[in-house]
């Protein structure tokens, strides 16, 4: 019968093979366990979906104000990530809401340019959108999960005093603490970065920064939802994400005004 010892040593073991290391556009480094040709399968497969099953916003004006906005930010990415077939999908829903999946598939629900109420506020969306896919934030959430998946079951075994014959209340115990403790601040420090290089991507594409602020105040207005404190969200607050852009205003002012010198000054209207 094996010691729990030996299953921790085999688990670190089997952790330590599995696991690559790599950075983000940050610079960060992060761990990756999934093969990024699958994840980008799965995000085809779901977008395919979404589009199939979805009611997509048919007015001609609107999909091409979201797509000029959308093709101004990738314009400006580099290597693999330009060459990456990307993709928008527009849903006729009230939520306030975008999102992405791996391998450059964009949704935009119609709801948000009730609050990103011009090309610059919407750039600040799309930006964080386009920058959870290059900073491969899918792969390195879908491995943390993994992990953590094996985290819980050890904690489990420590707790309940046996591998098999751990209590339901040690386990719960254990999956509470890893949300709370592992899961939440992961999602945070993701959401906080994809805001940076978010507002990165929109300056370099000729969209004012300072909008994003303005974005996140129209956010905050907007919402009508019972504010949770930020330790049990898996996004940042409203209130920390401002702060967090004003700080970095000085720098993207700087991307910003090259990129008009440059002539990159877009011009996307509904």
């Amino acid at each position: 019968m094996i010691s729990k010892l030996s299953r921790l040593i085999l688990l670190s073991f089997l952790i330590s093979f599995v696991v690559a290391c790599s950075t983000t556009p940050t610079g960060r480094a992060q761990l990756t366990m999934k093969s990024e040709a699958v994840l980008a399968q799965e995000g085809a497969r779901q977008m395919a979906m979404i589009r199939k099953n979805s009611p997509l916003v048919q007015d001609q004006a609107t999909i091409n104000y979201v797509a000029c906005v959308a093709n101004a930010i990738v314009e400006v990415l580099e290597g693999r990530d330009s060459a990456m077939y990307w993709e928008l999908a527009i849903v006729n829903q009230p939520d306030v809401n975008a999102f992405v999946m791996p391998g450059g598939k964009i949704v935009v629900k119609s709801g948000i340019l009730s609050v990103a109420q011009n090309q610059h506020q919407l750039a600040a969306v799309l930006g964080h959108e386009v920058a959870h896919v290059t900073a491969n934030h899918a792969n390195e959430r879908a491995t943390r999960g993994e992990l953590a998946s094996y985290g819980v079951e050890v904690l489990a075994l420590i707790l309940g005093g046996g591998y098999y014959n751990q209590t339901r209340g040690a386990y719960g115990a254990a999956s509470t603490l890893n949300t709370l403790g592992i899961m939440n601040p992961f999602s945070r420090m993701q959401e906080s970065e994809a805001d940076l290089i978010g507002l990165e991507y929109m300056a370099r594409a000729g969209f004012d920064p300072r909008e994003s602020v303005e974005l996140w105040q129209n956010m905050n207005s907007s919402s009508k939802t019972t504010k949770v404190p930020e330790f049990m969200s898996t996004h940042p607050s409203g209130e920390t994400r401002i702060e967090s852009m004003i700080e970095q205003l000085p720098q993207m002012l700087a991307l910003y005004n090259q990129a008009n010198a440059e002539g990159r000054n877009p011009d996307c209207r509904r």
